[in-house]
């Protein structure tokens, strides 16, 4: 675009689409309460959140009886909680896995669904923050490389390098095929680096397989990074 065109190109690595969920259960509390003159602002919730066994979905369960919160309430505070889960609270990445349970609350006929929605994204807010032991989870990717034969073990040892598990190996015609799970966080760069590597005759293809809690040590470095992007946003 640059060079044909003339246009500034401001380049950036991909972004990785990072998800935030949670291994234990938790219960939590979202009360707003607000009174500025006139008509006051009530909205109380008490919600449980647990994990999903399949762990890539999100459920609201309505468990409210007696008519503690109204039943035209109900999707404002589901309405709120799906709000909180949009930024978790380990790195601001969208929570899935997780079901939520509202099981208790209040109100008063003077509120707006408005404070429904701010207590349900309140108590949201708080679940993931508590005893949930909220966790940080990355994409793997399905990577097939096809190089030289002559480069299979630097390849391989490139794919260790960037916590791959090679699956297995086909040769045919001078070629070997090498199937691999591989973090797509350790990808953004691997084509200039297979091009090095295999002297510019090694290709590859990818698709993603599934989401991983990533390692301690390496989730840090992400909080951080996104701490770091958010302040920089922001100033």
């Amino acid at each position: 675009m640059k060079s044909r065109f003339g246009a500034e190109v401001e380049l950036k690595p991909p972004r990785v689409p990072y998800t935030e969920t949670i291994r234990g259960n938790a219960k939590a509390h979202g009360r707003h309460k607000k009174q500025s003159g006139g008509r006051g602002q009530f909205g109380d919730c008490h919600i449980q959140v647990e994990p999903l066994a399949d762990g890539d979905e999100f459920e609201f369960v309505n468990k409210i009886k007696g008519g503690v919160i109204p039943h035209s309430f109900i999707p404002a505070v589901e309405k709120g909680v799906r709000e909180a889960m949009q930024h978790g609270t380990v790195a601001g990445y969208p929570v899935k896995g997780v079901r939520v349970t509202l099981y208790d609350g209040q109100y008063h006929n003077r509120g707006l669904l408005g404070d429904r929605v701010q207590a349900g994204r309140l108590a949201g807010d708080e679940a993931g923050a508590g005893g949930g032991r909220p966790v940080l989870k990355e994409p793997i990717m399905l990577v097939t490389v096809s190089v030289p034969e002559e480069a299979v073990g630097d390849v391989i040892g490139d794919l260790n390098s960037r916590r791959g598990r090679p699956l297995g190996m086909e040769g045919s015609a001078g070629m070997t095929e090498i199937k691999a799970e591989v973090p797509m966080a350790e990808m953004l760069s691997y084509a200039p680096d297979l091009r090095s590597i295999t002297g510019g005759q090694g290709e590859y293809t990818m698709e993603f397989d599934r989401y991983e809690e990533v390692p301690g040590h390496l989730a840090q470095k992400v909080v951080d990074e996104a701490q770091a992007e958010e302040d920089a946003v922001r100033a």
